[in-house]
């Protein structure tokens, strides 16, 4: 292919080997191997001649860009400018993380309600007592302290070995537990409120058909101090619920016997729960990322916002967090809230998490993960753009604590960190029924009592792991898929899983991390 730009080069089309995400970028995207001195076609019928071989998800000038000047991916700045030649690679070394953060939010800020469906599809689920409907249904043992955590962890595995058979329980999912490292030793305060928060909200759970709390017995966080928190809440815990004390019935042994027993006796119980059919209204999604790389704010998260909108549109229910992940863009989001009173409350919940990582010598323009970078991701204001996109482009309704279950349907921003093993749980204790978690470089977790579902950004990372990730966005990257074509695929996906016809990988192989945000130490 011949193109006159200032003498006549040989070009290749820049989809062969790049993406421009924006009209406005003046970057590229490389999704196909490269070498220095290709020469690639731009859409304004200039070439761009790489200067360097160019790693997948990492970017390329499409023009030269001046120091001082902004380097734009998403139509966003996401960096200033050292001295960027056209072609050069985009790194730390020719871009600096500088990028403007406008705060002006105007006070008559509205966005409007989403233009809701009058038709919505529909999901199996169990209906609880208290109207919520779940879409799996558990034995759930809680350890009240990491004291407690050996004979939870003893409790659940033996009791799925010796009593639970899916062919004899079929309405029942499985016995589960949730081992954690804290509880006693604690100071009042809101590392305390966080744990009792996160335990009480899992227990009462609609994904959880029957609880076993234990204790050691003489920690701070024992069955008395928790039972006045979780079972004389305002709202009546409507589920059967038996209590063991390790000290009190004689030790570890006696407790695995005792929790195995109730279990044996919980089971039949349980299993009365049968799935009945209910609008998408009644899910709860949780959307989240890991294992992120270039092309995961280019496929795999604006997919699942396509599918989180269709849950919205449906007037179900939408959670995102990692508070960190939103930093440098935070001015978008907050312009998305239903109202001034709601973006100001982003702004806080966003700047409470900058003011709390400072303590601990943290920067969040920083991003400190080696596999993001190695991604392409080289700074948090190009994961940030992209990371929002998970939920969509439906308006912000609320703003939650951390595992606090939001009053209102549509999107909620949850305070959390980054961290997958934390946030992810804390997105299940503030309710969501089902989660989706994307992902570039391959990320294995999964979740306790709700069904995690794998996507993945390009199609290279799905076929290596496929047997951890449940659908692939690559088509995005490949050119073989739109994104509302694997928007709607991921939203009937998510549709199965929630009904039960079929499991999350994560499931199969029963990844059930579980662990919460403590704020001893900060994670990003």
């Amino acid at each position: 292919m011949l193109i006159s730009d200032t003498t006549t080069i040989a070009a290749e089309p820049i989809g062969k080997y790049a993406i421009i995400v924006n009209p406005k970028d003046n970057v590229a995207v490389v999704k196909e191997k490269t070498e220095k001195g290709l020469s690639v076609a731009l859409p304004d019928r200039h070439i761009a001649t790489l200067n360097s071989e160019i790693a997948l998800g990492h970017r390329f000038a499409t023009r030269e860009i001046p120091a001082g000047s902004f380097v734009l991916q998403y139509g966003q700045p996401i960096g200033t400018s050292l001295g960027i030649e056209k072609g050069d690679l985009v790194s730390h070394k020719n871009m600096s993380n500088d990028v403007p953060v406008v705060r002006n939010l105007p006070e008559d800020l509205y966005n409007p309600e989403p233009d809701y469906f009058t038709e919505t599809a529909t999901f199996e689920g169990f209906k609880r007592e208290d109207g919520r409907v779940g879409t799996r249904n558990y034995v759930l043992i809680v350890p009240t302290s990491m004291c407690a955590s050996h004979e939870a962890t003893q409790i659940a595995m033996m009791a799925e070995f010796m009593h639970y058979s899916p062919e004899r329980f079929k309405n029942v999912d499985g016995v589960v537990a949730l081992p954690h490292n804290k509880g006693c030793g604690c100071q009042d305060g809101s590392n305390l409120d966080v744990m009792l928060r996160t335990l009480s909200n899992y227990a009462d759970h609609p994904n959880v058909g029957g609880v076993i709390l234990m204790d050691l017995g003489c920690e701070k966080t024992n069955l008395q101090f928790v039972e006045k928190y979780l079972l004389k809440r305002e709202k009546e815990f409507q589920k059967p619920v038996y209590k063991i004390g390790i000290q009190e019935v004689g030790g570890t042994q006696k407790a695995i016997e005792t929790g195995l027993k109730y279990v044996e006796e919980m089971l039949p119980k349980i299993n009365q729960a049968k799935r009945e059919t209910f609008p998408v209204s009644e899910l709860v999604l949780g959307v989240k990322c890991g294992g992120s790389d270039g092309f995961s704010g280019i496929s795999a998260n604006p997919s699942l916002g396509f599918a989180s909108d269709l849950l919205v549109r449906s007037r179900g229910t939408v959670l995102i967090t990692e508070i960190p992940e939103f930093c440098g863009a935070e001015h978008i989001v907050a312009h998305r809230a239903k109202d001034a009173e709601t973006g100001r409350k982003i702004y806080e919940t966003i700047d409470w998490y900058k003011n709390y990582a400072s303590k601990f010598g943290a920067v969040l323009n920083e991003n400190p993960s080696p596999g993001n970078i190695a991604g392409g991701l080289l700074n948090i204001t190009i994961k940030s753009l992209g990371a929002m996109s998970k939920a969509g482009t439906t308006r912000i309704e609320g703003v939650v604590e951390y595992a606090e279950v939001p009053e209102n349907r549509g999107v909620n921003l949850m305070q959390g960190p980054g961290y997958d093993q934390e946030s992810t749980p804390g997105l299940v204790a503030a309710g969501a029924t089902v989660v989706v978690f994307t992902t570039g470089r391959g990320t294995t977790i999964g979740n306790a009592i709700v069904p995690v579902i794998k996507l993945s950004s390009n199609t290279a990372v799905f076929e290596r792991m496929s047997g951890d990730i449940d659908v692939n966005a690559g088509g995005v990257i490949d050119g073989a898929e739109t994104i509302e074509q694997v928007g709607t695929r991921l939203f009937e996906h998510i549709r199965k899983v929630a009904g039960g016809e079929i499991q999350a990988k994560a499931e199969i192989l029963k990844h059930r991390e579980f662990q919460f945000w403590g704020e001893q130490t900060v994670s990003l």
